[in-house]
């Protein structure tokens, strides 16, 4: 037993200086970076670069039916380009609110280089073209980009950076300029992009008008402009009105005057909100400022005259929105005592002129914007009252109060529900040789969901992917890759609902037929590394733990084989709000973000190491857990500790796992959790739903080895002790 804790103390030791030490290298990396130009060396190499590259460009190669044309597309930004006098143009993924997923009107990276991946950023020349996107989308932009393209994997050796690449191919360009429409990119990337351009004598410009929606005319989607319904406090735990005070003593404590909120999921969580602007995410196109003085709030949305007094259309929903606003039917708050909320068109110029006219008064000695704030709102305030941080509307939606704690518990139940009885359908039938693919399972499990209490759909498109689409990370099904599911292929299935009180995302692994030894072994690494995480404990101090500083204890199970995995390991998850929710994230992934806060009590996050063997298969296991407060044997003074509850309730595929890898700990943690699930959800599956049942009874048998000490190994004391002061002293 001391053997065993001294290996683990060990261990994570190991993994904090290894995490600290990458922390700081990055930082310093960071640094000399901004420090210096770009070789001419690199420089060459960098102009060198071409689409042809790529393993699919060259002549000859056969042409993925995912690719999309872009050559025509790109003429015309080009001539637009030449128009507004720019020598190259950033396209993000981003809307003006900086959300990961914006409405289809606003995806204008994907139109212009046809990725459609959620992450990416495009930059176009005069004469090239390159996107970038990281490890999630590299078998996908392989596929979707046509051969203008360059596509940079971030991360990967010798990849530059967008403006490293920026600077190298305008190095032999006189008074080059660099465009950008300043609603769509954040202060900090174009503050960051301003200062390593201009020591190269480039020119960051602002663009008066949207360069690629200038040229979508065609097929562009519409606007969104969906009804907005008030959230019943049932749900919702906490009206707006306290909500707005706890702003308030936020603000007073930063010496805060205004507050600009940018982000879509904090507008709808402030003000108690929901609407279906964005597919698979419950918000509306919206800038709210709050100020101190006179106590007003201020909310901007689109058709704000129409939406204010129509009926509400969600049946849970009993207010209009100007009665759950306690505003005027003309949104004016003109002789309201109360609180109240006045309601103006959704114009971004009027918003940056409000914006502008708050900054510059004499009574307002600081304005808060978050990090995600555009730089069109941003750059109007002046830099000596701009205060740029997480906004407490951010930390407070982070962590959920105890009626959406128990919201996200509940709607975890009756997902789980779900997707047990649409998988227990799904394993018949394909084990009966009836026809199924990956598009008609998705549908078939998004009936089923709906069927949920209170369920408002998806929380994001099911990635529904057979043998090697399961490689493709956010592999999304359509009619040109649909595979059959059968007993020969693994089958990984990503999926969630929104429900009025929780957003869900679970994700497991199957085999229907028989393993492979080797995919056995990546799942139960992958399972490992999910058990170890739930169970980690951890001292909650004024530092942190920061996400990122126990991301490796996933991770370890693989790379102790030499696996790995190119994605975060966890993601924040909202309440009936986004599926990935900052600030907070655990991830080795990316260099930190100005924007991580630390884990507290309250945050759900996911659970999700995987593998993915390119062109075979992938693996994930997804779980949903709440960090709180735990008891631990000790009491260290003046010290709260802080562990996971996991919240999703789905068993493990028993085919995929080899026994004799699990430790007598992870072992004794899947048995307590497959018994939780069937003491949770059993009965209600044995009465209304039996086949269901014995699929998960199944599943769920208590697993009776006993894992001896002697089959357990461990590395060398002396080499543990070897790493650890080697990287004491790299730290």
């Amino acid at each position: 037993m001391g053997r065993s804790i001294l290996f683990w103390i060990l261990v994570l030791g190991a993994e904090f200086l290894l995490a600290e030490g990458l922390q700081r290298l990055a930082d310093e990396h960071q640094h000399q970076r901004a420090r210096r130009s770009v070789s001419p060396n690199r420089r060459a190499e960098i102009r060198n670069m071409s689409p042809t590259d790529r393993p699919s460009c060259p002549e000859g190669q056969t042409v993925p039916q995912t690719r999309v044309n872009t050559a025509e597309r790109l003429v015309k930004l080009r001539t637009e380009m030449i128009s507004a006098g720019i020598h190259a143009y950033i396209i993000p993924s981003e809307d003006a609110h900086q959300s990961e997923y914006p409405s289809d009107y606003d995806l204008r990276r994907k139109y212009i280089s046809g990725l459609s991946g959620s992450y990416g950023l495009a930059v176009v020349t005069r004469d090239q073209a390159a996107v970038w996107t990281d490890g999630r989308y590299f078998l996908q932009a392989e596929n979707e980009l046509d051969c203008n393209w360059i596509l940079m994997k971030m991360g990967e050796s010798g990849v530059p950076s967008s403006t490293e690449w920026m600077i190298s191919v305008l190095a032999s360009t006189t008074n080059a300029k660099v465009g950008a429409y300043p609603f769509l990119i954040n202060s900090g990337n174009w503050i960051s992009y301003d200062t390593a351009l201009s020591k190269e004598r480039i020119t960051m410009t602002p663009t008066s008008e949207d360069l690629v929606g200038k040229i979508w005319t065609t097929g562009r989607p519409q606007e969104p402009n969906s009804p907005i319904n008030a959230l019943p406090m049932k749900f919702a735990g906490r009206s707006w009105q306290d909500k707005i005070g706890d702003m308030h003593n936020a603000m007073e404590e930063k010496d805060v005057d205004a507050m600009i909120v940018t982000g879509l999921d904090e507008t709808a969580w402030l003000l108690n909100l929901r609407a279906a602007d964005i597919a698979y995410n419950p918000f509306f196109l919206s800038y709210i400022i709050v100020e101190k003085q006179g106590n007003a709030t201020t909310l901007y949305i689109k058709n704000a005259a129409t939406k204010l007094t129509q009926n509400q259309t969600d049946t849970e929903t009993t207010e209009k929105l100007y009665q759950h606003l306690n505003t005027g039917t003309d949104g004016d708050c003109t002789g309201k005592t109360d609180l109240c909320v006045t309601v103006l068109e959704y114009d971004p110029v009027a918003v940056q002129e409000k914006v502008r006219t708050v900054a510059n008064s004499d009574a307002t000695q600081m304005v808060m914007v978050s990090f995600s704030c555009n730089h069109a709102l941003s750059s109007v305030i002046p830099e000596a009252k701009r205060l740029r941080e997480n906004t407490p509307v951010a930390i407070a939606k982070a962590k959920k109060n105890e009626v959406e704690r128990n919201g996200m518990r509940n709607s975890h139940k009756r997902d789980a529900v779900a997707l047990i009885t649409f998988m227990a359908e799904l394993e018949k039938k394909v084990k009966s040789n009836v026809y199924m693919t990956e598009v008609s399972a998705a549908l078939d499990l998004k009936k089923e969901r709906m069927k949920g209490l209170y369920n408002r759909g998806l929380s994001f498109n099911s990635i529904s992917a057979v043998g090697s689409n399961g490689a493709i990370i956010h592999y999304s099904p359509s009619n040109l890759t649909d595979k059959q599911i059968t007993t020969s292929e693994m089958y990984l299935l990503d999926s969630g609902g929104q429900y009025l009180d929780g957003t869900t995302d679970v994700t497991r692994t199957f085999h229907f037929g028989t393993p492979s030894k080797y995919e056995k072994e990546c799942y139960t690494r992958v399972l490992m590394g999910q058990v170890d995480l739930a169970r980690f404990k951890f001292a909650k101090t004024k530092f942190g733990p920061y996400g990122r500083e126990i991301d490796a204890i996933a991770r370890r199970p693989l790379w102790e084989v030499g696996l790995q995995y190119r994605h975060g390991t966890g993601h924040g998850i909202g309440m009936f709000l986004s599926v990935h929710e900052g600030p907070g994230r655990i991830s080795l992934s990316h260099a930190p973000f100005e924007s991580d806060s630390p884990l507290d009590d309250g945050q759900f996050f996911s659970d999700e190491p995987g593998y993915y063997e390119d062109e075979q298969f992938g693996i994930r296991l997804e779980n949903i857990f709440m960090v709180k407060e735990v008891e631990t044997t000790y009491k260290f003074p003046n010290t709260t500790f802080l562990g996971f509850e996991t919240v999703t309730l789905v068993p493990y595929e028993h085919s995929l796992i080899n026994y004799d890898l699990l430790s007598q700990s992870q072992v004794d943690w899947i048995n307590a959790y497959h018994k939780r699930i069937m003491d949770t959800i059993g009965e209600e599956l044995r009465v209304n739903k039996p086949e269901a049942y014995n699929w998960v009874a199944a599943r769920t048998r208590p697993i009776t080895r006993t894992v001896s000490s002697s089959t357990v190994t461990y590395p060398s004391f002396a080499l543990l002790s070897t790493i650890l002061i080697s990287l004491y002293v790299w730290v």
